[in-house]
């Protein structure tokens, strides 16, 4: 099939999964991921193919970096312990713990331990997409998580295919080595990627370029990394978050408007097309393997998914009683959450497309030019447990979070409430010594205090107060009010624009401004 016409398809599909999925109240990966697998019937359709190269190098730093900006730093702080545990340690138990599975199961010994160290991260594109009704704690967690262990896959990967392809042999200080340099070297790349990129933006003032460097941003970090020998991944995400901490100082809100809207835009692309890819790779899997093989992998495939939730969920219990047992400051027993958190972090540890990039990365033949036994397999399984992980794991989630019944998180609200308490306190703080600044005149300093006054009111009602539920209500009414006359503005610089009295140009130009004055009134429902 075509370029053109893949592009096509994938496009239709994401839009058809977009109009449908609401209606049949499940996730809108989940719906690409079913029509991925039907289409992938059509004879021309089989001839698309999921590139390992284009995941690892276009879609992987895109959706990390993105991941990373809407991360938060002081929150992955917070529970930075079992953050690396789980991206690391658990990364590694996970990969041997299927590597031998596989090899009880008839796998050689190197195309096992490669299937596990393909199966071991969780996917942080998936984890987002299908996990979205989580706390915002627990969902921090996974995403953090999703996000660094990644690197620790690829390089047990590296060490795999080493050892199968190259017969490489790796001592325990060569693999320490390769650990630090990925860790390490990937963390000071970005850094220095995201220290340079800041650099450049303070000297920058055009939207438009502001914007591009945060586009190329990413990719320049993953490759530099990847030029020493480093984590790639690591590099992405240490320079997205270096940049939610220094971005804010040197962008401007023409630019992060821009960029918001890009990226948000860019990204929901690159996830749809990554879930309808995968399940029309997913046909090639089963196409690629002998039918006398397919019943005997079933059986692997759906032990090693079943593996994979067994070691997650006893890896959590028994790192969770550890730290129990050593660290008893009262931080840490405030920090703590119910067992049956751990369950639900275990359904929600979904493997996604860096999985099947990973085994679709295996090289065909050896050094020496033979043929890789156990490629086609490899691929078999990690499609299918991604499958299984997404299709089972995404449907039964809901319902586990209901038994779950967490305790409620409002830690967001309650900083958003907070945030905006301080910046309408400072603003009628700073509003004479402004006004005097400027000379306006008092009667306009006067209005705009009264604005401020009748909206730190609305913040700080009283629910059990009728005067305050009736301002409030007032208030409400006064915003509904507002966001409707937008409508009749709208009408108005239309029918100048459709009679010829004013041109294209200016029409996009006064849009825009209505768009920012709605989005301005409609801040909460926006940020819900």
């Amino acid at each position: 099939m075509e370029s053109l016409e893949t592009i096509v398809l994938i496009g239709v599909l994401m839009v058809v999964a977009s109009v449908v999925a609401p209606r049949l109240r499940v996730p809108v990966p989940l719906v690409l991921l079913v029509s991925g697998i039907v289409v992938g019937f059509v004879p021309q359709v089989r001839e698309i193919h999921l590139p390992s190269e284009a995941v690892l190098v276009l879609f992987l730093p895109a959706l990390l970096f993105w991941e990373s900006l809407t991360t938060s730093l002081r929150e992955i702080r917070r529970d930075l312990r079992g953050i690396l545990l789980l991206s690391t340690v658990l990364v590694v138990a996970t990969a041997l713990g299927i590597a031998g599975l596989g090899t009880a199961l008839g796998m050689t010994w190197g195309a096992a331990l490669i299937l596990g160290a393909a199966l071991a991260p969780t996917d942080a594109t998936a984890v987002s997409s299908m996990a979205k009704s989580l706390p915002h704690r627990n969902m921090t967690l996974l995403r953090a998580e999703s996000l660094i262990n990644d690197g620790t896959a690829l390089v047990l990967f590296t060490i795999a295919v080493g050892v199968a392809v190259g017969g490489i042999d790796y001592s325990a200080a060569s693999i320490t080595w390769l650990l630090v340099v990925s860790y390490l070297g990937g963390a000071a790349v970005g850094l220095a990627s995201a220290w340079l990129g800041t650099a450049v933006l303070r000297r920058l003032s055009d939207p438009l370029v502001i914007s591009t460097v945060l586009v190329v941003l990413p990719f320049f970090a993953f490759l530099l990394a990847e030029l020493i020998h480093a984590s790639g991944v690591i590099a992405v995400v240490v320079s997205g978050l270096f940049i939610t901490q220094s971005g804010p100082r040197v962008s401007t809100p023409r630019s992060r408007q821009q960029t918001f809207g890009f990226w948000t835009l860019a990204t929901s692309l690159l996830n749809g097309a990554l879930f309808a890819l995968i399940g029309i790779e997913a046909q090639s899997a089963v196409r690629a393997v002998a039918v006398s093989e397919i019943g005997p992998l079933i059986v692997l495939t759906f032990a090693a998914w079943i593996g994979l939730l067994v070691i997650r969920f006893a890896f959590q219990v028994a790192v969770v009683a550890l730290i129990r047992l050593i660290d008893r400051r009262p931080s840490q027993h405030a920090r703590r959450m119910p067992t049956k958190a751990r369950v639900v972090s275990t359904v929600a540890g979904f493997r996604g497309a860096v999985s099947l990039a990973v085994a679709l990365a295996v090289p065909v033949t050896f050094a020496s030019g033979e043929a890789f036994p156990g490629r086609d397999q490899v691929i078999f399984v990690a499609a299918g447990v991604v499958l299984l992980t997404l299709m089972v794991q995404g449907v039964i989630l809901p319902p586990v979070l209901r038994w779950a019944d967490l305790p409620a998180d409002t830690s967001r609200e309650d900083e958003l409430e907070l945030a905006q308490h301080a910046m309408v306190e400072e603003a009628v703080r700073a509003l004479p010594d402004v006004a005097r600044s400027l000379g306006v005149d008092e009667a306009v300093t006067d209005r705009l205090r009264r604005e401020y006054d009748d909206h730190l009111a609305l913040l700080s009602f009283d629910p059990d107060s009728e005067d305050d539920v009736g301002s409030v209500r007032r208030q409400q009414e006064l915003t509904q009010l507002r966001v409707a006359m937008l409508e009749p503005k709208r009408a108005a610089i239309l029918q100048l624009r459709d009679t010829h009295i004013i041109g294209d140009t200016t029409l996009v130009t006064m849009q825009a401004r209505l768009d920012r004055e709605a989005l301005r009134l409609l801040q909460p429902e926006v940020l819900d």
